[in-house]
């Protein structure tokens, strides 16, 4: 690609640049003056804006069929209403919602999406298969976190028993997963994590247990951490411990675990967070909607604490595009903390790079320069309206989502002009609402919470 106006995150960027692909990767980066020609396929990006693909860092993508349910909740009420229509989903319900969540973030610029899948109702089909199923159909790369949850009603903990599983169940479920899936090359599409659920669902033994067993294979781990102020007293009233305090007690601090949320920390949490690398999967768009409150992001970063962003859930994100978070992240530390508090370039950054660091896949992904893969973002910045602002990078970022002229992974095209390339667009966006269907139904038909009861 050529005559493209480059962010690669990390770097100067240049104003009329170009970048040469070869394979999968990027073979040469640098400005027009400097270019070779020759006879490989060109992609003239005039009026565009180059970006490493966005890294989305948490998410659930069974939950796109849930949408628009528990409207006015708390966290905890949320997850009290949702897990008995949940209880009830199927292999079909979590391959159409997969499919419409991934296609959606690919059309907002997203290349690698983790996935955190932790509600297995017994009997009701492969349901981990089933979303890296969609993941491989659409192309882009997938780092689904294989969640757990064995701590339920009886046992003091909130999710109902009947989506609890037993702890060796889900030792054996998780290696299993791990060794059918998990592919650690350099230009994987592919890789697992180890992600029981959370304080108020997990024992202190499946935590443990989960982080020797992540170690022992390679992979990284993920959970939920500090969401609420609920959380935190809950974390006291059952282990006399506040979250981050818990985690560190259990092993769970350090450069291969990632927390989604994160947003009551302690000057002391980040410190511990920046110290042992623990990173955080900053979901504003989700603290926002359930009411959790601002993270101190704009903390995090200045103490040297690594932060990425993630869509979360469509069920507490409502049809939130990846590209978005950024800004949303911008305004929110802006409304609390000043003007200064966090810059475009710094939102971008954590979009990509510091998913990169969440994941793992820093030396492979998150920004544009020679020997990384070629995740790319072309967003077109010359509209009758947006050329108003000659700054491409806060137009990306200060305003609604661009025009996505081009995303490529691996060097292949998955978007083109707004359009899904690789499945069509029109049958994976009613795969999703033929997911939310059928999950509605079939929760009524088991006796769960009918859609109509969880409106409230």
């Amino acid at each position: 690609m050529e005559n493209v106006y480059i962010a690669p995150v990390g770097s100067p960027e240049i104003e009329s640049g170009y970048i040469r692909i070869e394979g999968d990767g990027i073979a040469d980066i640098g400005p027009m003056s400097q270019a070779h020609t020759g006879s490989e396929t060109r992609i003239d990006g005039t009026g565009m804006l180059a970006t490493p693909g966005l890294v989305n860092t948490h998410h659930h993508l069974y939950q796109w069929a849930s949408q628009g349910l528990a409207q006015d909740a708390t966290l905890f009420e949320w997850l009290v209403s949702l897990y008995q229509v949940w209880a009830a989903m199927d292999a079909e319900v979590v391959h159409g919602a997969a499919s419409a969540g991934l296609g959606y973030l690919a059309l907002s610029g997203c290349t690698l999406s983790s996935d955190h899948h932790y509600v297995f109702p017994k009997g009701r089909g492969d349901l981990f298969a089933a979303e890296i199923e969609a993941a491989r159909d659409l192309g882009i790369r997938f780092h689904p976190a294989r969640g757990s949850m064995d701590r339920g009603q009886s046992q003091g903990g909130l999710p109902p028993d009947v989506v609890v599983e037993g702890l060796d169940e889900i030792l054996d479920a998780t290696a299993e997963a791990i060794d059918t899936y998990h592919d650690p090359s350099f230009s994987s599409k592919l890789r697992v994590a180890v992600a029981p659920c959370s304080p108020f669902s997990v024992s202190a033994e499946l935590m443990t247990q989960a982080a020797s067993l992540a170690r022992s294979k390679g992979v990284r781990l993920h959970t939920h951490l500090a969401e609420t102020l609920d959380e935190d007293e809950h974390c006291v009233e059952q282990f006399g411990l506040r979250p981050t305090d818990y985690m560190e007690k259990l092993g769970w601090l350090g450069p291969d675990v990632w927390f989604a949320h994160t947003v009551h920390l302690s000057d002391s949490d980040i410190d511990k967070f920046a110290a042992t690398g623990t990173g955080s999967a900053h979901c504003p768009s989700s603290n926002g909607r359930l009411g959790a409150g601002i993270a101190r992001v704009s903390e995090m970063l200045r103490r040297g604490a690594n932060v990425g962003l993630g869509v979360d859930g469509n069920a507490s994100s409502e049809l939130t595009p990846m590209a978005g978070e950024m800004r949303q992240a911008m305004l929110f530390q802006r409304a609390r903390y000043g003007p200064t508090a966090l810059t475009a370039r710094q939102a971008l950054e954590m979009a990509t790079l510091g998913g990169a660091r969440n994941l793992g896949r820093q030396n492979e992904l998150g920004t544009l320069e020679v020997g990384k893969l070629a995740d790319i973002a072309l967003w077109r910045v010359d509209g009758a309206f947006t050329s108003a602002v000659t700054d491409p990078v806060c137009a990306l970022v200060f305003g609604p989502q661009l025009p996505l002229a081009r995303l490529l992974v691996g060097g292949d095209t998955i978007v083109e002009n707004d359009e899904l390339k690789t499945v069509s667009q029109d049958a994976v966006g009613r795969s999703g609402a033929d997911a939310h269907r059928r999950l509605m139904r079939l929760a009524q038909e088991q006796g769960f919470t009918a859609a109509k009861e969880v409106h409230q």
